[in-house]
């Protein structure tokens, strides 16, 4: 079993940035890929950007160049620097968790971010 606990959603204006971070415990593989994904009101869950545990990255093209997501493997903790906040990035953002070949995927509780206009 693996626990996800994120944090450093909020309530931010328009052109603001926030910081969320996904920290792992458990039976915590050395071959793992942390994620994050988002659900908007009425939409399904999507990917946002995923990090292996050697440090290859991936981003869903609508957040390119805005959010970066890294990792501490030392802390077991992923992390998403989202910057120049649009309305529409408003979601849940959950933190995923997945082994090799994603034969065990944990999912963590979400944190809503809410950007204003």
């Amino acid at each position: 079993q693996v626990q996800l606990v994120e944090s450093g959603g909020g309530l931010v204006q328009a052109g603001g940035s926030l910081r969320l971070s996904c920290a792992a415990s458990g039976s915590i593989l050395s071959y793992n890929a942390m994620g994050w994904y988002r659900q908007a009101p009425g939409k399904q869950r999507e990917l946002v950007a995923r990090i292996s545990y050697s440090g290859t990255i991936a981003y869903a093209d609508p957040w390119k160049g805005r959010f970066t997501i890294s990792r501490d493997n030392a802390k077991n903790t992923v992390y998403l620097q989202m910057n120049s906040l649009k309305p529409e990035d408003t979601a849940v953002y959950y933190c995923r968790w997945s082994d090799y070949g994603d034969e065990h995927v944990y999912w963590g509780q979400g944190t809503q971010v809410t950007v204003s206009s």
